[in-house]
């Protein structure tokens, strides 16, 4: 007799909610981050005079770094999401474990916090850089602006704000995490 590549060896149903979630997260944040590069390529191939990412590595020192850590944070957190995936997949399929309201309610604000936090702190982090540098009066006015580290500082409270968004979600989906690991199947 065939076996249905869905089901498992009780005939039980191999899908996990919050592993698909945390898949589609992952792959949206992907988009958002091949938009942003594609917008910056468009950019650049429209503007001539100013080699942006050239401009932006070599004033690494000052308020530029903020983009390109920026960047790398946000590339870490996508991997991180699809990373989470993998383990709401282990608890669900493998482990075979069920979620409380409780810990579903944990569970998305876990799915909220990684997905509106972390993306806006990132963001914010790209958005400050350009600006500290002069970078984003290309966007604007078409030419390079004057570097200004002071702006910098206007951006940090918003920046606090999100990494607090960011870190109760990670909390939340630890609790969420333990809560269904120790739940009964």
């Amino acid at each position: 007799m065939m076996r249905n590549k869905n089901n498992d060896n009780n005939g039980n149903s191999l899908k996990t909610k919050w592993g698909n979630r945390f898949i589609i997260a992952a792959i949206i944040q992907g988009g958002i981050m091949t938009g942003m590069a594609l917008t910056t390529v468009a950019f650049q191939l429209l503007t001539t005079d100013v080699d942006i990412i050239q401009f932006l590595s070599l004033s690494f020192e000052g308020p530029a770094k903020w983009f390109f850590i920026g960047i790398i944070l946000y590339l870490i957190l996508i991997v991180a999401i699809a990373v989470t995936a993998v383990f709401y997949t282990h608890l669900e399929i493998n482990l075979k474990r069920k979620f409380s309201k409780v810990s579903n309610m944990l569970a998305w604000i876990h799915l909220f916090g990684m997905n509106i936090g972390g993306p806006g702190t990132t963001i914010l982090m790209i958005f400050a850089g350009l600006a500290g540098s002069g970078v984003l009066s290309l966007f604007i006015e078409g030419k390079l602006g004057n570097q200004d580290v002071a702006i910098l500082t206007s951006f940090i409270p918003f920046i606090a704000f999100f990494i607090v968004i960011l870190s109760i979600g990670v909390i939340c989906g630890g609790i969420a995490y333990l809560m269904a690991y120790r739940s009964k199947s």
